[in-house]
């Protein structure tokens, strides 16, 4: 007895999947291989798989499997071939209509009991089955809200290894889902939990926040422990223009391949907030790994990256963030793969002006020496700091202040200033794709949009002589006040402009804090 049973499966390279051919052939005799680089999870799966077969028809058929999964340079990793393995292996004795087997794509881990485990990645497969044309995609159930946002794409969610069996010898054991995307995208854009009207006082802190959630501009919060720095800053996405479609899906697509993405969500449509641990390794924040794993600045692709407590971060980490801060794309290369994920993100970092954490304080002393406070400020290094658009200061409310204090203006409010402007900003590049607010000009946009008038231009002059800026705080300066200037409603970029710009470069002045 000789039979040849060939199906589709797919493997992840980064964001995009790949479509895996899945040929296994038997002939009598016990012995099984699988060949075509399988790492030890994929070898592990007959185990899985045999048991899984036996709970569901009783007995494994007993013949010579190979096993073979093209293509064979590719490293086939994780859980997700048990299933079309699982399926290959029944059809070729006979338990699963084969007719028709290749037209479909299939993924899932497989439990003990016959059960499919959801898996990392559903949504770009789901993408790459739509562009190979199959009849249909088979994941798991836990999945298929993921992948059904993909559409002129019929996907059925199976719950266990019987209704696939059942499925594929022409039983209504399945029905595709179907999602309406641009429905499913609206109903999720609920409302947030926290809101700047919760904010007392610091309307310089909130002022500063507005103009860089408007520009898209990385900012960073020094001040002394309690006063507001964590909750200002996670109050941030409240006003930031809503994600489009597009961002969403390709928001996502990333959080599918890191599995971050719960059974019942199908698109994320607020944007991430991520906030990782001072402690956060370099892999974690870049990406990387033996498996590749999206790391934490990808996660926040379209969204805010919050580091609290900036110098606390181990500096090489802090350096690894040059690069991907600049171009908003972040190549990985490791021995077995070269992967380009993008991770266009604000920056939102915090600290304290110096380890006790009261310098500059209007009430609390300090006690650190200047040399402590230099070398504590000197973990951010210079050409970090001058990524950062916008550096501004916040002192503590007094006490008193805080219970007679008005309520602050709303998010609601202020995101529609932040939106109008957005709006001015996407009108003024729509001829440049790879653009799309004032923080990303280069330099040639820059010469376009954002020159000063002659007032401003002198203003910024002397700024640049006083303060000994660097070229690229010049151009950090240019960009935020091009946003002043857009939240004015103004066509020119204003003395006014210019100075409210300049303020907001707080550390890069020697005599900051006397």
């Amino acid at each position: 007895m000789s039979k040849l049973i060939q199906l589709y499966a797919a493997a992840l390279n980064g964001l995009q999947a790949i479509p895996v051919e899945v040929e296994v052939h038997s002939t009598n005799g016990m012995k099984t291989s699988i060949v075509g680089l399988p790492d030890n999870a994929v070898k592990e799966s007959l185990e899985r798989i045999t048991v899984a077969i036996q709970d569901t028809i009783g007995k494994m058929p007993t013949y010579k499997y190979t096993i073979n999964m093209a293509p064979a340079d590719i490293r086939k990793e994780g859980t997700a071939y048990d299933l079309p393995l699982a399926v290959a292996i029944l059809a070729t004795a006979g338990h699963i209509d084969c007719d028709e087997l290749k037209q479909y794509m299939l993924v899932g881990e497989l439990g003990l009991d016959g059960s499919i485990r959801p898996i990392h990645g559903a949504l770009p497969i789901a993408i790459k089955a739509r562009e190979m044309g199959v009849k249909g995609l088979i994941v798991p159930k836990d999945n298929v809200r993921e992948a059904a946002v993909v559409n002129r794409l019929k996907v059925y969610g199976a719950a266990n290894l019987v209704e696939v069996i059942d499925f594929l010898n022409g039983k209504p054991a399945l029905q595709p889902t179907d999602i309406d995307t641009r429905k499913e995208f609206a109903e999720h854009q609920a409302a947030f939990d926290n809101d700047f009207s919760e904010v007392k006082g610091q309307e310089n802190v909130k002022r500063a926040l507005e103009v860089a959630a408007a520009g898209g501009h990385n900012v960073i919060l020094v001040g002394s422990p309690g006063c507001g720095k964590s909750m200002m800053a996670k109050r941030l996405p409240s006003i930031l223009p809503p994600l489009s479609l597009r961002e969403s899906l390709e928001t996502t697509q990333i959080h599918s391949v890191a599995g971050k993405l719960s059974k019942d969500t199908s698109l994320i449509a607020q944007r991430p907030f991520r906030s990782p641990h001072h402690t956060v390794s370099d892999v974690a924040l870049i990406g990387g790994g033996t498996i590749f794993q999206p790391g934490e600045i990808s996660l926040s692709h379209n969204g805010v990256l919050f580091l609290d407590e900036l110098p606390e971060f181990s500096k090489s980490v802090l350096e690894t963030m040059r690069q991907p801060l600049e171009d908003r794309h972040i190549t990985i290369s490791r021995a077995k793969y070269s992967i380009d994920i993008p991770c266009s993100f604000m920056l939102v970092a915090s600290m304290n002006p110096c380890p006790c954490g009261y310098y500059n304080h209007p009430t609390h002393a300090c006690i650190c020496n200047p040399a402590q406070i230099q070398k504590y400020l000197g973990k951010i290094s210079g050409p970090l700091l001058d990524r950062i658009d916008i550096q501004v200061e916040v002192t503590p409310v007094p006490f008193e202040d805080l219970n007679t204090a008005p309520t602050g203006e709303s998010s609601a409010a202020i995101r529609e200033r932040v939106v109008r402007a957005r709006a001015i900003q996407t009108e003024r590049f729509k001829d440049y794709p790879s653009v799309h607010c004032n923080a990303q000009m280069p330099t040639k946009l820059l010469n376009m949009f954002a020159r000063p008038d002659a007032a401003a231009a002198k203003r910024l002059h002397d700024a640049m002589e006083r303060y000994d800026l660097s070229a690229r705080a010049y151009d950090r300066i240019l960009k935020v006040s091009r946003t002043i200037a857009d939240l004015d409603g103004s066509a020119d970029i204003q003395l006014r402009h210019i100075n409210e710009a300049v303020g907001y470069r707080n550390l890069d002045r020697s005599s900051w804090g006397e």
